[in-house]
């Protein structure tokens, strides 16, 4: 297929992470012509996420320095015409450093697991007719239904969430009118006591987590979705949402004095809250009250714009308790930050509560790397052309205006385009200008019981670490259960990010061994009621700074995507993606909504049983066409009872958040839905 690509495209985009896939999309949406490739086997880059023998495969890839078997020398002066240059880019992928692993499970299966795995290949007896007839005929008993066996929170689709408000309570009506819920359960399996005592917690070896391998999701990245961010409004205004399904953080907690505490967020959980007394609970819904609409009011913060958020905090009379949760946990900023970048931070946090939960975040299952490729899927509905293990190998400069006339990719291939999107991986090193960039610290566990147990159901909780010690940085943590369909039953999945000063192991260790012991089985009262870390991956990544086009020497229609960054949102990709597609396209809409699949008409044909079989599409058209129509009714299938994204979006708010925001923070005035309406 590689070999027969067309020799010519609008946009060429090199690299399928999030701000790439989102480009891509953006451009097809609106007619350009687009060529996706990716010089990796898999989609979303460093935005990936990978099963756990997935995760294996791609940590030998960055031992081997990230250069792909297709990334062979291709001679292409031949290819080259008067007037022309090359510009090689890079094949080594620099971005992933310090990798190191720790495996703390035993390496053999333990004895009940070889006992289980026996249990379920055993065939049940074969019984007489008459022992049939006999017990068909005893009277029945009900059967108690084990604790573990109970129905999780609901996962319907993001559009679901978006339309509806707030997520309700599950129930068995709501799992029986769920068929994706049902399938996905039927994948993963029960799920286990959510909050095992120490006692009752199963040894998991080695062998069973690469056994049971498929039902992992690691992501390279760890972030969330603000609910009120530039990412859910997109995934909203261009019906992305239908192709994704969101779960709630159900909880923020912080390390403090020694030990776990949740923080307060809705007015319900500040007044209902056991940490704070009634005095500080009204400091605090005071100052939570001011930060919403905190440009109304000037006089309060102006004096301080020049100073630290700390010393604006330390002014208002706030307790030791307030300014930890609003510091660490709320603006989640250093002490350092500016005041006007703290109360920013602050509002951002306080207007995406009640949109959706108490907490302000959302998250995909099944992992963040879901997010990219919903939007290459979007691309390819539309015509887009998508090529993995293939790359690009040089650009073709016009040496007189300096534009990238075109590429040749690893096959030899001369491909003319008018704009050309890359990855910062691909970059040479000369080209680069500025400072090198600074990195982020990484580790992910897999750990055999929360951090928290919860009484009632699994948790998916964010965590906030402050600095530990002078000079380190805090550390962000995100803990999913098996429900989020990323680990195995009876499982977390933890991960850890802050800013780098050395390698990722030293960074995170202080903090893993704080709240978690890496000697599984000890019998210590202390270490029974910390988590046990089954499994550990260290690495650092490189952290992605604002880019403009003064960081690189290259032609003007050359577009750097820097890639992830060390922040909990994505709004930095989303806006960098529509600055460039505005580059692009000046004079269109960034991804504007998708129609119904049963309004799209392709050319030649009407309506449904109006004109059937009257004209052809062109022979160009035929087989992008002919891709687009069979996505687009298997989409079809799935999207009968979905609403147009904003009238869903303002209906949910009439019903379900009216009734939530009641018991919420003050907020701001519902956005305007994003679509036509």
């Amino acid at each position: 297929m590689a070999a027969d690509l067309p020799g010519e495209f609008d946009v060429v985009v090199l690299g399928t992470g999030l701000t790439e896939s989102v480009i891509a999309a953006a451009c097809s949406r609106v007619g350009q012509r687009v060529l996706h490739v990716d010089r990796r086997s898999y989609y979303a880059g460093n935005w990936a996420s990978f099963t756990f023998n997935g995760l294996l495969s791609w940590m030998e890839e960055c031992k081997q320095g990230g250069q792909s078997s297709a990334e062979e020398a291709t001679d292409w002066g031949d290819k080259l015409e008067e007037g022309e240059e090359a510009l090689v880019l890079s094949v080594m992928d620099t971005s992933i450093t310090n990798l190191e692993v720790f495996c703390y499970a035993s390496e053999e299966p333990e004895e009940e697991e070889k006992e289980a795995d026996a249990s379920r290949h055993t065939p049940a007896p074969v019984q007489a007719e008459g022992e049939q007839d006999a017990q068909s005929d005893s009277p029945t008993c009900p059967q108690e239904v084990p604790e573990g066996d109970a129905p999780q929170e609901g996962q319907g689709q993001i559009d679901g969430l978006l339309q509806d408000g707030a997520e309700e309570a599950p129930g068995k009506d709501e799992e029986a009118a769920s068929p994706e819920t049902s399938q996905a359960r039927e994948v993963q399996g029960e799920e286990p006591s959510a909050n095992p005592s120490p006692t009752e917690v199963k040894k998991i070896s080695y062998a069973k987590i690469v056994k049971e391998g498929r039902r992992f999701n690691i992501d390279l990245v760890s972030k969330l979705l603000y609910s009120r961010g530039l990412l859910v409004d997109l995934l909203i205004k261009s019906n992305v949402s239908r192709y994704a399904e969101f779960k709630n953080v159900s909880r923020i907690l912080t390390y403090r004095d020694g030990k776990l505490e949740q923080v307060p967020c809705s007015r319900a959980d500040v007044f209902g809250s056991k940490q704070l007394t009634m005095v500080e609970k009204r400091m605090l819904m005071k100052f939570l009250t001011f930060c919403l609409d905190y440009e109304e009011h000037p006089e309060e913060y102006l004096d301080f714009t020049e100073r630290s958020f700390w010393d604006f905090l330390q002014t208002k009379k706030l307790t030791d308790n307030i300014q930890h949760f609003l510091l660490h946990s709320i603006a989640m900023v250093p002490p350092e930050t500016r005041t006007g970048e703290g109360l920013r931070s602050t509002q951002y946090f306080l207007r995406s509560l009640g949109r959706y939960s108490n907490t302000p975040f959302l998250f995909p299952i099944y992992g963040l790397g879901e997010i990219p490729q919903c939007f290459c899927r979007m691309c390819a509905v539309f015509g887009g052309t998508y090529c993995l293990r293939h790359s690009v190998r040089c650009l073709v400069l016009d040496k007189e205006s300096g534009r990238c006339k075109a590429v040749i990719d690893t096959c030899g291939q001369r491909i003319s385009c008018s704009h050309f999107v890359l990855e910062k991986g691909y970059v040479p090193e000369e080209r680069r200008k500025g400072a090198a960039c600074r990195q982020i610290s990484r580790g992910v566990l897999i750990t055999d019981r929360s951090l928290l147990p919860s009484e009632t159901e699994q948790q998916l909780s964010l965590i906030t670490v402050p600095p530990l010690e002078p000079g380190a940085a805090a550390v962000r943590i995100t803990e999913l259960c098996s429900s989020t369909m990323t680990c195995m039953p009876g499982t977390y999945l933890v991960h850890l990010t802050c800013l780098a000063s050395g390698s990722a192991h030293a960074d995170l260790a202080p903090v893993v061994s704080r709240l978690f012991t890496e000697t599984p089985g000890d019998t210590g009262a202390a270490d029974a009621e910390r988590p046990a870390v089954l499994w550990a991956l260290y690495f650092n990544m490189r952290n992605a700074t604002v880019p403009s086009t003064a960081s690189y020497d290259l032609p003007a229609n050359v577009h750097v995507c820097p890639g992830p960054d060390g922040l909990l949102g994505n709004d930095h990709s989303i806006r960098l993606a529509e600055e460039v597609f505005h580059r692009i396209v000046p004079d269109e809409e960034f991804c504007p909504p998708a129609p119904n699949p049963e309004d799209i008409i392709f050319e030649g044909v009407g309506p449904q049983g109006e004109g059937a079989g009257i004209g052809e599409p062109s022979q160009g058209e035929d087989a992008a066409e002919a891709g687009q129509e069979d996505d687009v009714k298997t989409e079809a299938a799935k999207d009968e009872s979905l609403e147009n994204a904003g009238s869903g979006e303002a209906a949910g708010q009439e019903s379900g958040v009216e009734a939530q925001e009641a018991a919420a923070l003050p907020s701001a005035p519902p956005p305007t839905p994003p679509t036509d309406e």
